[in-house]
């Protein structure tokens, strides 16, 4: 089976202009995803891929193609209005501050 078609989508933030996706590919993350919609129609986003994870970089035009189709149905990727910034990264613990009492 095709990686791609293994990954799970959980959305972990959602505001009125963006979206934090995470993409889970066979129990580990794999992908972080963030969207910003901005008030000209258009999106940009950022896509983080995580080392070992079992994409390769020959598949990550399929990737972007699978966040467009999924998540973003008022642009097309091929017809222009989204900007993807691709980045590799080695994988880290997720931090959340401690409220004080």
């Amino acid at each position: 089976m095709n990686p791609l078609d293994r990954i799970r989508w959980k959305r972990t933030l959602r505001t009125p202009s963006s979206e934090r996706l995470l993409g889970v590919l066979d129990g580990r993350d794999a992908l972080a995803v963030d969207l910003h919609f901005l008030p000209d129609g258009s999106v940009a986003g950022t896509v983080t891929v995580v080392d070992g994870c079992g994409i390769g970089r020959d598949a990550i035009p399929a990737v972007l193609g699978r966040i467009d189709d999924d998540f973003l149905p008022g642009v097309d990727l091929d017809e222009g209005g989204v900007v993807f910034t691709v980045v590799w990264a080695t994988a880290a613990e997720s931090f959340e501050s401690a409220r004080q009492e």
